[in-house]
């Protein structure tokens, strides 16, 4: 700015200072950010095979299975009965102050649910009548009424259940737990995700690591074929070439890893190379089936049509578990009723029932189900009124208002319904908490504290809460 120091005033050297002062103090705090984030991956970024201690040391739950209903299961029709929705059936039904989805359109009318609701084991737990599994099992459920989220679309209430975010980007709820809590297999990812052919809505980003090191992302199983593909070697490769070829590339990007120690991708890149070679021994027991025996397969349901595919998942979720991979989510998609309701959930109600019943019950009785914390939600609920076709198919359309969730295992509070909907299932009123609060107690289940679960990134420290959240007490035994 000034080419001769001896010419500037007493006011230009005072103003060049102030340019220098703020100048270092940019400077001062960039380089601050950099020791912080510096200081997060030397101390928190660690490898997801790392096994680390839990904030909440008495904490029960070890592991989470969460069952994943893409499309938004109506509460009305499984787990939160509605009988004045009789005297207002077909009556004109308008919305008023709520978001409104795309799929709304022409006159809307009351529906009643084509379900009959019965009281379920000694806690008289509410559930339509084609839980005819699941049922038996009452008992162990935690039912959660009072949930909300932001969004009335599908991949932005996905994105939001699953991530925290509605937008996408961010990590997985279990990115953040095998973040937290390392793996307890190192031969087996943490985070193993079983979803349909088709993947849901939002795609991979469900299931991503978001900011975290790439090693804490879901590793998808694929529904049909090679659950992983190239999992066997290239035919005339045996294992102690790939075992030379591995330790000779470390030995290379070793060398680049300290001429540019900033590059963390590499480190992660690394890690999966390995995993993925020592995968080849453990996935293919992990994922056989065969040795179950023959009352086992059946009690999932394998080997019915209309029970096969879940029932699969389900005892690949309890073999996963049994073998130390921490988080395993399962898809069941199609749940999104805008008609012929009674039809569709009737068939996807019979193809997760007697599955995800036995499920509970397996881990049960191997003694797994006190530190295996179960998961059943969708994305949101569905609203009293037909959705589409104004009476001739009744269907119901998204809501973000309210929603079922249950709980079992884990420490979860078994036996009892928290929370309530108003009179026709339009709105949670009691016991209202929006989802950020969920996930935070999903967190405290399994050890770990929202507010200190945190990764530095763009400028501050991020956690799956976005900015924090409050445990829903009554959802956790006492």
């Amino acid at each position: 700015m000034f080419t001769d120091p001896a010419l500037a005033t007493s006011d230009s050297r005072q103003h060049r200072r102030s340019v220098l002062y703020s100048l270092g103090a940019g400077l001062g705090s960039i380089a601050f950010s950099a020791l912080l984030a510096k200081e997060q991956r030397l101390f928190g970024a660690q490898s997801v095979n790392d096994k680390l201690k839990p904030h909440f040391p008495n904490a029960k739950a070890k592991r989470c299975i969460f069952l994943m209903m893409e499309g938004g299961p109506s509460h009305i029709d499984t787990f939160d009965p509605k009988p004045a929705l009789k005297k207002f059936h077909l009556q004109e039904f308008v919305r008023e102050g709520a978001q409104k989805s795309a799929m709304e359109s022409g006159k809307r009318y009351y529906v009643e649910s084509p379900f009959r609701f019965i009281k379920a084991g000694q806690s008289g737990a509410d559930m339509a009548e084609n839980w005819i599994h699941l049922a038996k099992v009452a008992d162990e459920l935690c039912f959660f009424r009072g949930c909300q989220v932001d969004s009335v679309n599908h991949p932005t209430a996905m994105y939001q259940m699953n991530c925290g975010n509605r937008f996408g980007g961010d990590p997985a709820i279990g990115s953040w737990v095998t973040y937290g809590l390392g793996a307890e297999n190192e031969d087996l990812p943490g985070y193993i995700v079983l979803p349909e052919v088709s993947y849901p809505q939002g795609g991979a980003a469900n299931w991503g690591n978001g900011f975290l090191p790439a090693s804490h992302q879901g590793t998808p199983l694929r529904a049909k074929g090679s659950p992983i593909l190239d999992l066997s070697p290239p035919p005339g490769v045996a294992p102690e070439h790939q075992r030379k070829g591995l330790d000779l590339l470390r030995v290379l990007n070793d060398k680049h890893s300290r001429e540019h120690p900033w590059h963390d991708e590499l480190s992660a890149r690394m890690q999966n190379y390995e995993l993925a070679f020592r995968m080849q021994m453990q996935v293919p027991d992990a994922l056989d089936i065969s040795g179950e025996t023959e009352s086992t397969r059946l009690a999932y349901g394998i080997g019915r049509p209309e029970t096969d595919a879940f029932g699969r998942k389900c005892l690949l979720a309890r073999k996963l578990i049994e073998k130390g991979v921490r988080f395993v989510q399962l898809y069941q998609g199609s749940w999104d009723s805008h008609d012929y309701l009674a039809r569709a959930h009737s068939s996807l109600v019979r193809s997760v029932d007697q599955p995800i019943a036995q499920l509970i019950i397996d881990l049960k009785q191997r003694g797994l189900l006190e530190e295996t914390l179960v998961v059943w939600c969708g994305e949101f609920g569905r609203t009293p009124d037909n959705g589409v076709r104004g009476g001739i198919a009744y269907g119901r359309d998204h809501n973000p208002n309210a929603m079922t969730i249950w709980l079992a295992g884990g420490g979860c509070n078994a036996g009892i319904t928290v929370g309530a909907t108003d009179e026709l299932g339009m709105t949670a009123i009691e016991d209202v908490h929006h989802v950020r609060d969920f996930h935070v107690t999903l967190l405290r289940l399994l050890g770990l504290d929202d507010n200190r679960l945190t990764y530095y990134h763009a400028g501050r420290f991020k956690q799956l809460s976005q900015f924090g959240g409050e445990s829903i007490a009554k959802l956790i035994a006492s």
